[in-house]
């Protein structure tokens, strides 16, 4: 384990809360870790209902009336171009996908003549307009109009001796109004019929049209838990637990011993190693800790020897000597305490000088045997 005197200051005074705060913060760490991992939080967010697509479609088709470039009676469709005088009806037929066969659907076919000078419209007038309600089968609402370009190359040929200046065209709109229960709208598609005095034929080859409708709703979306959060969590629950178990194997620690140990580290710079003899100075002052010794050490320029053996922290300044010792007299760091069995016996006590009565009768001083005897 970290020899850390700091740490095992902190654990004598405060080990057992320490070791329960620990303990306490892991726990409740990994039970948020499991929360957070279990309910994850929720958003609100913007999301498209209802979708509905209705599309729209017109296709062109022609009876033949008499024989010609075509047999009588041919059904021509989608022809580039038809014959005023083989096929002078023209067919538009509308188609609307619709989402159910529940909507209401309303063709509507018109015919407009415009006047223009110079790419600009300066006059224009509807001459045909019919409304139909489509029938639907299935999810398409169909429905026929019949035109006669006979007549509407008369209409024409009216206008233009009518205007001398500009050009005259005539366009044919295809107007598609329907109500699904959820959306309602209309659709338009328009081409130019092009006339000439033996043909006719649309400017635009294809007539479709498409919409897409829906409803914007306000959707809560669940997220996915916060990984970062989770680990930090679980993280720090468990460096906690391992930190109260560390605490509760460090302890019991001597706060005494550990305080002397965080001085020492503290103030190692003025301290050596040494042994200091009993008789050195002829005065010998106590201190009360070894922050004091360490105090006079720096006010006299001096080092504080530290003696491991008798455990003394002592700064001697010529014949006084400052020290700081647990055992606490000088006299008392001069013999160490000796362990006998279960006793402990001090080597202070009372010397014994022998004297004549405990010898008894001394012999001669000259008699040299007898003195070896003894």
């Amino acid at each position: 384990m970290i020899d850390n005197p700091r740490l095992d200051l902190v654990i004598a005074d405060r080990g057992r809360i320490l070791a329960i705060t620990l303990a306490l913060v892991g726990v409740f760490a990994l039970v948020g870790a499991g929360w957070v991992a279990a309910t994850p939080g929720t958003s609100t967010t913007t999301e498209e209902v209802d979708r509905e697509t209705v599309a729209t479609e017109v296709t062109t088709s022609a009876t033949v009336v008499e024989d010609g470039p075509w047999e009588a009676g041919t059904e021509l469709e989608d022809n580039p171009v038809y014959t005023l005088s083989e096929t002078p009806e023209l067919t538009l037929t509308a188609e609307t996908t619709v989402p159910s066969d529940d909507a209401d659907v309303i063709h509507e076919v018109r015919v407009r003549h415009e006047a223009e000078h110079e790419d600009a419209v300066f006059w224009e007038e509807t001459v045909r307009e019919e409304r139909t309600a489509a029938t639907i089968e299935g999810d398409v609402a169909r429905s026929e109009t019949t035109i006669d370009v006979n007549s509407l190359a008369a209409e024409r040929a009216d206008v233009e001796a009518e205007f001398d200046v500009g050009a005259v065209r005539t366009l044919l709109e295809v107007v598609a109004i329907y109500e699904t229960g959820t959306h309602a709208d209309e659709q338009t598609l328009s081409s130019t019929l092009e006339l000439t005095e033996n043909a006719y034929w649309l400017e635009e080859a294809e007539l479709e049209a498409s919409t897409d409708h829906s409803e914007t709703a306000q959707i809560e979306v669940q997220e996915s838990p916060n990984a970062v959060a989770v680990a930090g969590l679980a993280a720090v629950g468990l460096l906690a637990l391992v930190g109260a178990a560390a605490v509760h194997t460090r302890r019991p620690v001597d706060a005494e011993s550990a305080r002397r140990s965080v001085h020492e580290r503290r103030y190692a710079e003025w301290i050596s190693e040494g042994s200091i003899p009993m008789w050195v100075g002829d005065y010998h002052v106590e201190l009360d800790s070894l922050e004091d010794v360490v105090d006079v050490a720096i006010d006299t320029s001096a080092r504080v020897v530290h003696d491991r053996q008798r455990g003394l922290f002592a700064v001697v300044n010529d014949n006084v000597v400052y020290y700081y010792s647990e055992r606490g007299q000088w006299e008392k760091t001069a013999w160490p305490e000796l362990e006998l069995g279960n006793s402990t016996t001090e080597a202070t006590e009372e010397t014994v000088i022998p004297t004549e009565e405990s010898f008894g009768e001394l012999p001669d001083p000259d008699d040299d045997d007898a003195w070896e005897r003894i």
